[in-house]
């Protein structure tokens, strides 16, 4: 039994021995198995390194509100930060290393904790919308390397902090808002390598320090307001190889830095004489100071830079108007890989060297317009077969221009515009199939437009106006369809009919002003681009085509002085863009519609078309008679149409004794409705709240101006008010009333009524109701007060130049169109008023006169008053000395006041003293230094053009470039209408234009202007 009992125990033994190894396996297992779920659990979980690199990643993203790419959705906790969009890390430790957002539309701001991101060596945030300060807290990251910033909208001082980040060798925050000096602490970043500190708003000097850094191979400083001379100590920075610092305020730039390559200081006031020194930079490729006050000449061994490939001196004051002037493009023939020479627009006299045919045979853009250069140009010229930029504009270049033109094959824009050549057009200029621009206006060309410019299928503008060319159109050229710009013909002897052919893509078409004739052809409806339509000064005859109605872009449209008849079609009313439409003096008949362009007297003209009837009271024309039947004619005309006139003179008998002799009550003057015929002294009370002084406007020699909204008829009026305490007042309100009484022009202030009654104290009471200027008055934008709304308003050239039109219009017709010439006699910025669109009109009678004996010689058209009449500053000098009223007078105030509109200075400156006048100021300008006379606030205009960062200092030369071009624009514009300024204040009145003469220049003037610009924007120099 016991031995049977053992065994049992040893069986269940092993039986509980087994089952504890099995259950320690199981539970082991268990252990195991949750110790690998936690293991994998573990790995699955982002680990995020350094949390101080992550917490400002966040803080970063929070601060951004403008993400349209939506890359911040990238930014969240399902992936490790490193892998962020735009963040790269070192791969052992985690860090961030690099923060590259650039160009990816981002806004917002930078926060502090950005200086959390230490290990950081790298920082590109360009071409986005980031605002507000530079954090200083940059300044901790003691490894940068590269911070670029730029194309943003920082603004604040640049943070001195950053001179911490002694590792910087790259550093760029062009294109920003900031301001201020460059901080003197960053001398210490002796490493820096690139510098752009381009297009902010920093002042101060350059600092000389910058001259200890000697890694410094770029400094570009362009497009800011640095003042003073170039260090000399920058001489020391032998591997400078960029220097950009075009569009300062510097007056210095001679030092030797011999392994300079491109320097560019255009747009400054640099100016004395080129330094001989320059030629010791051996490496120079670009060297481009365009458009400062350069004089003298270019050094003549200046060849010797024979790596230069650029060299652009426009718009300067070199050469000395003689012969010999351009000897130094003989030593040019030694830079054998110039691209770009550039001397328009400076004084270089003398004839064109034969030694411009030595020139590179890689020339692509030669300029030398805006000179005094005579003489013909040379046979040689042709060797230069890469060019595709030849301005030779505005000089005295004279005799036939030379067949071998033709041999450029890759020319793009050709600028003859402006000189006297004489003869054909050649006919080889249809070899020029590069051809975009062809500016060949103002020449003595004659014979007819050659054929073979219909070869050019690129040509896109073509002007050949101003010349004296006859014969028919070409239907080749009519017809290209490159050309999308504009085509002017005008002031010619073109004979013929219209093409049919005319091109379907012009924006702009004019054949003014010349003798073409027959009927307009129906196919102009096909012009869908088509803007501007100048047909005026022909002999066309016939209907305006019907479908012309397709023209949905149409802006201007000018047909006057031709034979044109029939009815003038309702389509014209329909055309929305349409803005300026003149039909005058043509054979229109029938009813005038009344809708669209139509309503607006100011925008329509239609004088000389004695057949037409209806339209709005303003136009002044009859009214539209029902057809009668013959047998009824001649009793209608005999018992209606001469009761009618008898009444309508009789009326204004009586309107003209009641001005002179009664007290009336108010009198429309241009309109019917009866809330202008209504209108009283309790109307014009209530109106301007008791005549209350916050709404007063101005005040003038004879009252006060306020102004008043009629709430009853939902009006706003300007009312004068005559102080009939003042001698005189009265008298300026009868010539007032009569001046206005019938004259209708759109810059005219046009009077509403008038008021002769009795104030609320029995005392009279006259006054005048105009319309309502919502831009005030010029006066107020050329000298605005500290408290005046526009005090941080300035109007612009092409402002200004219209404000100029506006006025000499409203004089010619003064002068010229009204049954009795009218003399305005008080002509100043003040009685100048603009309208919501700035449309001027000339107000304020109360000195006008009319001329009854006028006669032939404009000199001697005087009135019955020799009495002194004006303001100071813009009488002219015959009336000081007892001499009569007279048109030439008005001609005097209007050219000082055209001189004050473009010099920003009144004729009664302080500066005027001792004998000098604003007249004498200009002339000694003309006009060579037009720019250093020009009201300040004009040199502010800029057109922004786009910008690759990729070549930022390449492109910083095209940007230079474009501004030269958009200078020598402007500078032609000013000196031709300060030169229109100059003859109309002339102390002799025989020797000032006439005001007809002086619209027709303007206008000239301005669609020159407009031409250019828009050629530009096609086709940059």
């Amino acid at each position: 039994m016991s031995g049977k009992k053992r065994k049992t125990d040893i069986m269940d033994h092993s039986y509980f021995y087994c089952r504890w190894v099995l259950s320690m396996f199981f539970q082991c297992g268990i252990i195991l198995f949750c110790m690998n779920v936690h293991m994998e659990t573990a790995s699955s979980a982002p680990s995020y390194g350094n949390e101080s690199d992550h917490l400002a990643l966040l803080d970063l993203k929070n601060k951004i509100i403008q993400d349209p790419l939506g890359i911040m959705n990238s930014w969240n906790d399902s992936i490790h930060f490193c892998n962020w969009v735009g963040i790269t890390c070192n791969p052992s430790s985690q860090r961030v290393l690099v923060l590259n957002l650039r160009a990816l539309r981002l806004g917002g701001s930078i926060p502090p904790s950005i200086g959390n991101l230490t290990y950081l060596t790298e920082i590109h945030l360009q071409n986005n919308s980031f605002h507000g300060e530079i954090p200083q807290e940059m300044g901790h990251l003691l490894q940068l390397q590269r911070l670029n910033l730029s194309y943003n909208s920082f603004v604040g001082k640049i943070p001195t902090n950053i001179t911490h980040c002694k590792e910087l060798r790259y550093f760029n925050i062009s294109d920003n808002k900031l301001a201020g000096p460059i901080p003197v602490q960053f001398s210490s970043l002796s490493k820096l390598v690139g510098l752009d500190l381009s297009k902010n708003n920093l002042t101060g000097s350059i600092p000389a320090w910058i001259g200890n850094f000697t890694s410094l191979y770029s400094l570009l400083l362009r497009q800011n307001n640095f003042q003073g001379s170039i260090p000399e100590d920058l001489g020391h920075l032998t591997s400078l190889g960029r220097f950009i610092l075009a569009e300062n305020n510097l007056s210095d730039i001679g030092f030797t830095l011999p392994n300079l390559q491109i320097y560019a200081g255009g747009v400054n006031r640099f100016n004395g004489p080129i330094p001989i020194s320059l030629t010791n930079c051996s490496q120079l490729q670009k060297l481009d100071f365009a458009q400062n006050y350069l004089s003298g000449t270019l050094p003549e061994n200046i060849g010797s830079l024979n790596n230069l490939n650029r060299l652009n001196f426009d718009n300067n004051l070199l050469g000395n108007r003689k012969s010999g002037d351009l000897n130094f493009l003989s030593s040019l023939a030694n830079c054998t890989v110039m691209e770009v020479l550039g001397l328009a627009y400076n004084n270089f006299g003398g004839e064109l060297p034969r030694s411009i045919a030595n020139l590179s045979s890689h020339m692509s853009r030669l300029t030398i317009g805006g000179n005094i250069l005579h003489g013909s140009i040379p046979n040689g010229i042709g060797n230069l077969v890469d060019l595709t930029i030849l301005g030779l504009e505005t000089n005295r270049l004279g005799g036939t221009v030379p067949e071998v033109i033709g041999k450029f094959h890759k020319l793009q824009g050709l600028y003859l515009r402006g000189n006297m050549f004489s003869g054909s057009i050649p006919f080889s200029l249809g070899n020029l199939t590069s051809l975009s621009v062809l500016f060949l206006e103002e020449n003595k060309f004659e014979g007819s437009i050659p054929h073979s410019l219909g070869n050019c299928t690129y040509l896109m503008t073509l002007n050949l106006s101003c010349n004296s060319l006859s014969g028919n159109i070409p239907r080749e050229v009519i017809g290209l369809s490159s050309l999308t710009i504009s085509l002017s013909l005008s002031q010619n002897s073109l004979r013929g009919s219209l093409p049919s052919e005319v091109g379907v893509n012009l924006e702009e078409l004019d054949l003014s002003e010349n003798k073409l004739s027959g009927q307009l052809p129906s196919n102009l409806g096909k012009c869908l681009s088509l803007e501007r339509l100048h047909l005026e000064g022909n002999e066309f005859e016939g209907a305006i085509p019907q479908t012309l109605e397709s023209l949905r872009g149409l802006e201007e449209m000018d047909v006057s002085r031709n034979n044109l008849s029939g009815l003038i079609p309702k389509f014209l009313g329909e055309l929305s863009t349409l803005k300026f439409l003149n039909l005058s003096y043509n054979n229109f008949e029938g009813e005038l519609p009344s809708q669209g362009i139509f309503s607006n007297a100011t925008a329509v003209s239609v004088l000389g078309n004695d057949k037409l009837c209806g339209g709005i009271p303003k136009l002044l024309l009859p009214p539209c008679l029902k057809e009668k039947s013959n047998s009824t004619r001649k009793i209608f005309s005999r018992k209606v149409v001469i009761p009618v006139t008898c009444a309508a003179i009789l009326l204004a008998i009586i309107l003209c004794f009641l001005v002179g002799f009664s007290k009336w009550r108010p009198v429309t003057k241009s309109s019917t409705e009866d809330w202008q015929a209504s209108m009283s002294y309790s109307d014009l009370f209530q109106s301007t709240d008791g005549f209350s002084e916050n709404n007063l406007i101005g005040s003038g020699s004879f009252g006060s101006v306020y102004k008043g909204v009629l709430s009853r008829y939902n009006k706003i009026v300007a009312i004068k008010v005559l102080n009939l305490q003042l001698q005189g007042a009265s008298r300026s309100f009868l010539d007032e009333c009569n001046a206005l009484r019938s004259i209708r022009h759109r810059n005219l202030l046009k009077i509403i009524t008038a008021c002769s009654s009795i104030d609320h104290q029995g005392n009279d009471f006259k006054s005048l109701v105009f319309e309502f200027m919502a831009n005030g008055s010029l006066e107020q934008w050329l000298h605005p007060r500290d408290n005046d709304e526009h005090l941080n308003k300035r109007l612009s050239l092409i402002q200004r130049l219209n404000i100029a039109i506006d006025v000499a219009s409203a004089l010619g017709y003064l002068h010229h169109d009204c049954e009795t010439p009218i003399v305005h006699c008080d002509l100043k910025p003040s009685n100048v008023l603009l309208d919501e669109d700035m449309v001027s009109h000339v107000g304020d009678f109360g000195l006008a006169k009319l001329l009854f004996e006028a006669s032939d010689n404009p000199s001697k058209s005087q009135t019955m008053s020799a009495s002194l009449r004006g303001s100071i500053g813009y009488i002219p000098p015959e009336y000081g000395m007892g001499g009569q009223v007279s048109i030439l007078g008005d001609i005097y105030s209007y050219g000082i006041l055209l001189l004050e509109m473009f010099t920003g200075k009144r004729p009664t400156d302080d500066m005027f003293k001792d004998g000098l006048s604003i007249h004498q100021f200009v002339a000694m300008a003309l006009p060579n230094h037009v720019m250093d006379i020009v009201d300040p606030s004009l040199l502010l205009e800029d057109d922004d053009g786009e910008e690759n960062e990729n070549d930022i200092e390449e492109l910083a030369i095209i940007e230079v470039d474009r501004q030269v071009n958009a200078g020598r624009r402007a500078n032609d514009c000013l000196v031709s209408v300060m030169q229109i300024g100059v003859m109309c204040s002339k102390f002799l009145p025989g020797e000032r234009m006439l005001m007809n003469a002086v619209v027709n220049k303007m206008q000239a003037i301005r669609e020159s202007y407009l031409k250019c610009k828009k050629s530009e924007n096609m086709n940059r120099f």
